[in-house]
């Protein structure tokens, strides 16, 4: 309560409530983060308010641009910091006029009238204040940083080392999260720290240091056999709490998750098992309900990188809406894969990999004599050094027994640091594996298109046409070498690959 009090105006006495004003309630939430850390927090009832008339939404940095950020650093040889504002909201005004009669949180001070003059967790409007309006922007505006149109959450500012080395730093804001991204970014840190009050840290007393844990992950530097150093995201202290919290669920009803030392699970997959023929019992309410949660909880686990359950969570992800005990025994299966397997990093290798001559050029100039890349024409000049994009992609051809769909499987990397990962059900139906591998190839291009914008805007060098690996020669020569019309069994949308 001691952080939150410069929000509050008490209206002391007989003092009554400012006119227009509406009166609601707050009290206090006690929750787990994604991180499965507990904390507390005093919230207004927001929902007691009124609509407001114009967006609310709070945007928040994109993973896929936290990788890419992590790889340039290494690349680039940039040193990264982070750190948490402490009671974010509380640094910009209250936009709504209300006001509320205090309870027991207040010790001695139960009855008192206060008037909300900071934004406080639980307004509609507090996001807005914080991220949208004139707060955080118009500060970062003045240290000299223009947000990217690829990520309006990721920040950078042109600059130079000593050495003549042109490039761009960076600074990502997730809410309260701060990371920064240059070759001295304590430099940032001092100047924000001049504006809000940054968290220290209770072991080192730092209220900026280089990264250990970021959105619920295990961040640090892994040493490369080349010698180098390379930044890496790990799920493994989520998903060691993630099984500690099945394990504890399993032991109410007298049941265990199988053994690590003595089980015999190889991968998180069930040798035979389908999800969609599954016919045992439907789940009731309140097991159902787990189940989202667990399939919620080990969604999460992919995004922070552990991309090898990536598959089996979209297929059961598709029963959602009715899931059955098989399905929740599934869950718990790839729960004991992740206690003998809970180890993994995703490591942002920048090294550069080498493709040979395996892609060979092919002329188009003949059927398309105008093509040519889409560049955005507000791009930022290129700086720091290039990087390449590679793509791996495939699809299970009518793995679906039920309604004959394909899975898509698509794997991007930058240099040899995993991006970007998808994996989902192809929404058209196939009738041979060159239709679904074709398929798959489409959404890549669309992915790979998506990914090159992003790069252009952040400033970021690209290194030529980009490599898609795909296991399918029929595939792989229809999209890059033109057949006459009466050679092709279909119509193809060709793209840019």
């Amino acid at each position: 309560m001691k952080n939150v009090m410069p929000a509050f105006k008490f209206l002391e006495g007989d003092m009554r409530a400012p006119v227009a004003h509406k009166k609601i309630q707050c009290h206090m939430i006690f929750d787990i983060k994604m991180d499965f850390t507990q904390g507390a927090r005093f919230v207004t009832g927001g929902h007691l308010t009124d609509p407001p008339a114009s967006i609310t939404y709070s945007s928040v940095v994109a993973r896929d641009s936290v990788g890419i950020t992590f790889m340039i650093a290494a690349l680039n040889d940039l040193s990264v910091l982070v750190a948490d504002v402490g009671n974010t909201y509380l640094n910009a005004p209250c936009r709504e006029k209300i006001w509320f009669t205090t309870e027991k949180e207040f010790g001695s001070r139960v009855g008192t009238k206060i008037v909300l003059v900071r934004a406080l967790y639980g307004l509609n409007t507090s996001g807005a204040a914080w991220r949208w309006r004139a707060h955080i922007s118009g500060n970062m505006r003045e240290l000299g940083f223009e947000p990217s149109e690829a990520d309006l959450d990721v920040w950078m500012r042109a600059a130079t080392k000593l050495n003549g080395f042109k490039y761009y730093e960076y600074v990502l804001i997730y809410v309260d999260d701060i990371l920064a991204l240059r070759e001295h970014p304590e430099n940032v840190m001092i100047s924000l720290s001049d504006i809000y009050r940054l968290k220290k840290d209770k072991k080192t007393g730092k209220a900026y240091a280089p990264p250990e844990r970021y959105l619920g992950a295990n961040i640090g530097q892994y040493d490369l056999p080349n010698s180098q150093k390379a930044w890496y995201m790990s799920s493994n202290d989520y998903v060691r709490e993630a099984v500690k919290t099945v394990e504890q669920k399993l032991s109410e009803i007298g049941k265990q998750l199988v053994s690590a030392r003595n089980s015999k699970i190889s991968g998180p997959t069930l040798p035979g098992y389908r999800p969609e023929l599954d016919v045992s019992a439907e789940l009731g309410p309140e097991n159902a309900n787990y189940y989202q949660n667990l399939i919620g909880v080990l969604r999460w686990a992919v995004e922070l990188g552990h991309i090898g359950i990536h598959v089996e969570v979209a297929l059961l992800s598709s029963h959602l809406a009715m899931p059955r005990k098989g399905h929740l025994d599934k869950v718990f299966h790839v729960f004991a894969y992740l206690k003998k397997y809970k180890s993994s990093k995703c490591i942002f290798d920048a090294s550069n990999p080498s493709s040979g001559d395996r892609f060979k050029p092919v002329e188009w100039d003949e059927f398309y004599p105008d093509a040519k890349e889409d560049i955005p024409h507000n791009m930022p000049a290129p700086r720091g050094n290039e990087v390449t994009i590679n793509c791996f992609m495939d699809a299970d051809h009518a793995g679906n027994q039920v309604t004959r769909r394909s899975h898509t499987g698509i794997l991007i990397f930058l240099n040899r640091a995993p991006i970007s990962w998808f994996s989902k059900k192809q929404n058209t139906v196939e009738s041979s594996t060159f239709g679904s591998e074709f398929v798959a190839m489409k959404t890549a291009a669309e992915q790979i298109m998506a990914l090159r914008y992003k790069l252009s805007m952040f400033g970021i060098p690209i290194d030529g046409p980009d490599n898609v690996f795909c296991n399918n020669e029929a595939v792989v020569t229809n999209s890059s070498i033109h057949l006459p019309p009466q050679s092709r069994r279909r119509i193809f949308r060709y793209a840019i690959i």
